[in-house]
């Protein structure tokens, strides 16, 4: 296993975009240099896992959006759609979209109810047949065109994961009021406090992983809801796994309602604290 350690990676600065671009024809691809990701010599294939409750507002427009990135730059992917039984319907979404983008692009593999989001990744990796996965929210709060910087960032080095982070760089968070970004922040001070987990986003959801790693992971993971993210992050530092961050553009969901309320606050605080005296 490779040393634990993390990389921050800012995003290109848009003003220098237009005066580089025609240099960097030949290069791998940043963000907003119009160039694309080059192939590497052994073929690469990306599973995107998308839980889902109640998205079916939200999962055509994301849907599309891997599409096009994907295509663009030329990588071989799969999206594993993981429905708990939405009563909105997003499973009869799910299956016309799969209708339009083929089965070996959308892979349904439904469940009988709201069974966690720990046990939705451990369904979903099952059925991934990628050697890299990509954890993402389908409210289009994660946007697909930071992935191509992940798959970058994760050659440079041969990184064990890549994670999406909010709080370094220039990475930020819109469309959230003051309670809610304090309550990020709190969550993600008193974490780093506790645990040192080496990342500046432990709450954050969206992140590359080898498919080996994630596998291993996942299997030493025992939080159950929004910890579960914390966690994993704590498991990638005990196992000596390196890690690359990338800063993102965190964007509120426009459809359908968050998911997290007091409850969720208080499963999160009871989480970390299992986890400071346990890991």
């Amino acid at each position: 296993m490779s040393r634990f350690h993390v990389s921050i990676t800012p995003e290109p600065d848009s003003r220098t975009t237009k005066a580089t671009r025609n240099s960097q024809s030949s290069l791998p691809y940043s963000a907003n240099s119009g160039t694309h990701l080059s192939m590497s010599s052994s073929h690469n294939k990306y599973s995107v896992l998308l839980p889902t409750y109640n998205e079916r507002d939200n999962l055509p427009i994301i849907i599309w959006l891997l599409a096009k990135t994907f295509k663009e730059h030329k990588l071989d992917y799969e999206v594993i759609i993981i429905d708990d039984n939405s009563p909105d319907g997003t499973l009869e979404v799910a299956k016309q979209l799969q209708q339009v983008y083929g089965e070996e692009r959308i892979v349904l593999r439904p469940r009988a109810g709201k069974l966690g989001l720990g046990t939705a990744y451990i369904h979903g990796i099952q059925n991934a047949t990628g050697n890299f996965v990509i954890i993402m929210d389908a409210d289009m709060s994660h946007h697909p065109k930071a992935i191509p910087d992940f798959i970058r960032v994760q050659k440079e080095r041969d990184y064990d994961i890549v994670t999406g982070t909010r709080y370094a760089g220039n990475g930020g968070v819109y469309g959230w009021d003051l309670r809610r970004k304090l309550t990020s922040r709190g969550a993600n001070f008193i974490a780093d406090l506790l645990l040192s987990p080496g990342v500046s986003d432990l709450t954050g959801s969206f992140r590359l992983y080898k498919k080996d790693v994630l596998h291993q992971i996942i299997n030493a993971t025992v939080s159950k809801g929004y910890v579960f993210q914390m966690e994993m992050m704590v498991r990638a530092k005990q196992f000596n796994f390196s890690v690359a961050e990338v800063p993102i553009t965190f964007v509120d969901r426009v459809f359908g309602e968050s998911k997290l309320g007091a409850n969720e606050i208080v499963g999160y605080l009871k989480g970390l604290w299992t986890l400071f005296t346990s890991v």
